[in-house]
C-alpha cells in the first residue's frame, strides 16, 4: 500500500508522476491535480515537456547555430538517435561521463604510465594549478567498486533531484559540488603535509552526496534500503554518513578515503535542498520506485589507486 501524496488516501496500485516523481492515487494522479513542479515549465523551450520534436520553439540565433553544429556531426543527435536518451537528462549524461573517462584512465596509464595518468585525471595538492583537474578528477576513479557504488547513488537519486530543480541547475550543482569538495580534500592535505607525489583525489561522491543531501531536506522521512537489504529513513543515513566523516577528520584516519570531499558535497547538498524547499512548491514522493527515485547503498568504500590518491 502507498499513500497519496495530496490527499493521504491509501492505494494499492498508486500512480507516480514522471514529471515530479510523487506518488498519487487515481483523483489526484494528474499534473494539474496536484500542483505538479512540471507544469511551470509547460511552455518553457528546455523545460521537462521539451520532446525536441518542434525546433521552431524558441529558435534563437545560437540556437540555431548550434543546431547547425549537431547536424555536421556524424552521429543521429535528434530525438530519434542513438543518443537521445541524454536529451535533457544530465544525469545519464555525467554517469555515461563518468564511465568514459575511467576507461580513458586504464587507457592512459597503460599507455603513457601512471605519471601522465595522475596529471590528466588526478586533483593533487602537488599540481592545484592544473585546472582541469578540477573537473576532470569528479569523472575519474580508483578502481571498478569505487565507479560502481558512486554509479548507484547518482543512478537512484540524480533523476529525482534534477526533475525537482531542472536539467541546468542540476548540472551547475553537480559540477560546483565536485569540484568545491576536490578542492576542500587537496586543501586537509597540504594543512598535513602529504609527501611529494602523494595524495590527491578522484571520484564523484562530493557531487553523489550533494545530490543525497537536496533529499534528504526535501524528504527526511523517505525510506532507502541500505545495501539494498536494511531498509533506514533518508536522514539517518545522511547523519551516519556526515558523522562518520566528522570522526574520521578529526582523528586523521579513515585510509584512502576523503571524508572532506564527503562532508563538504553533503554539507552543499543540504543547503541547496533547503534554499530549494523555501524557494519552490516540492512535493517529493512517499517512498522508493525501483528506476523511477531515489535508494542505493550509502556510499563507496574499498582501496584507491596508484599514486596515494583518494577516492570520494
Amino acid at each position: 500500500m502507498a499513500t497519496c501524496d495530496v490527499c493521504g488516501k491509501e492505494e494499492s496500485m498508486p500512480y507516480n508522476c514522471r514529471h515530479c516523481g510523487g506518488t498519487y492515487c487515481s483523483e489526484h494522479r494528474l499534473p494539474e491535480n496536484h500542483s505538479c513542479t512540471g507544469l511551470q515549465n509547460w511552455n518553457d523551450p528546455q523545460g521537462v515537456f521539451d520532446s525536441g520534436f518542434d525546433d521552431s520553439v524558441g529558435n534563437s540565433g545560437s540556437t540555431a547555430q548550434s543546431s547547425s553544429l549537431m547536424d555536421k556531426l556524424p552521429i543521429d543527435t535528434g530525438p530519434g538517435g542513438p543518443l537521445a536518451y541524454f536529451r535533457g537528462n544530465m544525469t545519464y549524461t555525467f554517469l555515461a561521463l563518468m564511465w568514459i573517462t575511467f576507461l580513458l584512465q586504464l587507457v592512459v596509464q597503460a599507455v603513457f604510465g601512471a605519471m601522465a595518468m595522475r596529471s590528466l585525471f588526478v586533483l593533487t595538492p602537488q599540481n592545484p594549478e592544473y585546472v582541469w583537474t578540477w573537473v576532470t578528477s569528479i569523472f575519474a576513479h580508483g578502481g571498478f567498486l569505487h565507479i560502481v557504488f558512486n554509479s548507484i547513488v547518482i543512478f537512484f537519486f540524480g533523476p529525482l533531484v534534477e526533475r525537482y530543480v531542472g536539467s541546468k541547475k542540476f548540472a551547475v550543482l553537480f559540477i560546483v559540488s565536485g569540484v568545491v569538495a576536490g578542492l576542500s580534500q587537496i586543501g586537509i592535505q597540504m594543512y598535513q603535509g602529504v609527501p611529494p607525489g602523494m595524495g590527491g583525489v578522484v571520484g564523484a561522491s562530493g557531487a553523489a552526496l550533494a545530490i543525497m543531501g537536496v533529499i534528504t531536506v526535501l524528504n527526511p522521512s523517505l525510506t532507502v534500503y541500505l545495501y539494498f537489504v536494511l531498509p533506514v529513513p533518508i536522514w539517518v543515513l545522511t547523519a551516519g554518513t556526515a558523522l562518520i566523516s566528522v570522526v574520521f577528520i578529526g582523528t586523521g584516519g579513515g585510509g584512502d578515503i576523503a571524508h572532506m570531499a564527503h562532508l563538504v558535497g553533503l554539507v552543499i547538498g543540504l543547503s541547496y535542498g533547503e534554499y530549494v524547499k523555501r524557494t519552490q512548491n516540492v512535493r517529493a514522493p512517499s517512498q522508493f520506485q525501483l528506476g523511477g527515485g531515489p535508494g542505493g547503498p550509502g556510499g563507496p568504500g574499498g582501496p584507491g589507486g596508484p599514486g596515494g590518491r583518494r577516492r570520494f
